[in-house]
């Protein structure tokens, strides 16, 4: 019987896909794209707050859904793809990317169409 090394799970044999700084690097690089979609939606969010009418309940749960899924699609694609090699790390942050930028655009149409409901107390 002989035993194939690739099918060994050892911790000693095992080998990371990645080094350590290209993962730092990738993430940083896409963390950026992900912190513009963020500051976007907190600045949409602060500037329909402050309003002569305000926002009401309805208006801050959908204001404040934006501002959370970047934080949450980054740290669901980075657990996703952390362990895989660049490309396909690369292609799961995009992927995630393009997520958050469909949503953003969902909720700017969404207040362009139906912002009055969001508004007042």
């Amino acid at each position: 019987m002989t035993t194939d090394a690739a099918t060994s799970s050892t911790p000693a044999e095992r080998r990371a896909a990645m080094p350590t700084w290209l993962i730092a690097v990738i993430s940083a690089f896409f963390g950026l794209f992900y912190a513009y979609a963020l500051w976007n939606a907190v600045a949409f969010l602060i500037a329909q707050a402050s309003g002569p009418l305000g926002l009401n309940a309805y208006g801050w749960f959908v204001l404040l859904l934006p501002v959370v899924l970047p934080i949450v699609v980054f740290a669901i694609a980075f657990a996703i793809g952390w362990r895989r090699r660049a490309l396909p790390f690369v292609a799961v942050l995009l992927t995630g990317l393009c997520v958050v930028a469909v949503f953003w655009l969902d909720i700017v149409a969404y207040g362009a169409a139906y912002g009055g409901s969001m508004l007042g107390s």
